[in-house]
């Protein structure tokens, strides 16, 4: 990647989300297994200057196993694994962790939706072919924009995520507005 295009990333792109695998793949993966896939795709964001990657599960597959969150941090960046497959139960949860004398808004909604990050993601990768969308994007598919990886979770690689970044580097962001 050329230092151009790291400088346009790192002063545009805040939070990345990388959505593949069932949580019964995810199960399978060893605490050091996990602890690398963590270490090494956060490596990525943090030289590119991304100070947020969230790894969510795509969905719960046919036999669903029980995930515990994890968080990885680096120096410049922090890596969240969440395992909810659900939007709709996500979002739930979400409106729950909001005080009751707080307004609700889109913004009170999407802090306690990406907590402890401070951001929506502007990028979400999705791993499979762009004819399906998973069920945990609800609130994403809004302003992030998408890039689709046609690989399977167990073959996710740092170079999968660094090109979906490059590719954003290089879109004009509309946020949901039309081209004039």
């Amino acid at each position: 990647m050329s230092p151009e295009r790291t400088a346009t990333t790192s002063s545009s792109l805040r939070h990345v989300l990388v959505v593949g695998g069932t949580l019964a793949e995810w199960a399978a993966l060893s605490d050091d297994a996990w602890e690398r896939r963590l270490d090494t795709l956060g490596q990525v964001c943090q030289r590119l200057g991304v100070p947020w990657l969230t790894i969510r599960a795509y969905e719960a597959g046919d036999d669903p196993v029980p995930v515990d969150h994890r968080r990885h941090r680096l120096p410049g960046c922090e890596v969240l694994a969440d395992p909810q497959p659900d939007g709709r139960q996500r979002f739930a949860d979400a409106m729950q962790r909001i005080d009751p004398t707080d307004e609700v808004n889109e913004a009170s909604v999407a802090a306690a939706l990406y907590e402890p990050a401070d951001s929506e993601p502007d990028l979400v990768v999705v791993l499979g072919p762009p004819t399906q969308l998973p069920p945990s994007l609800v609130w994403e598919l809004a302003y992030a924009e998408l890039a689709f990886v046609d690989v399977a979770w167990a073959e996710l690689t740092a170079d999968d995520v660094e090109s979906a970044i490059d590719d954003f580097a290089s879109r004009r962001r509309r946020f949901g507005g039309l081209d004039e």
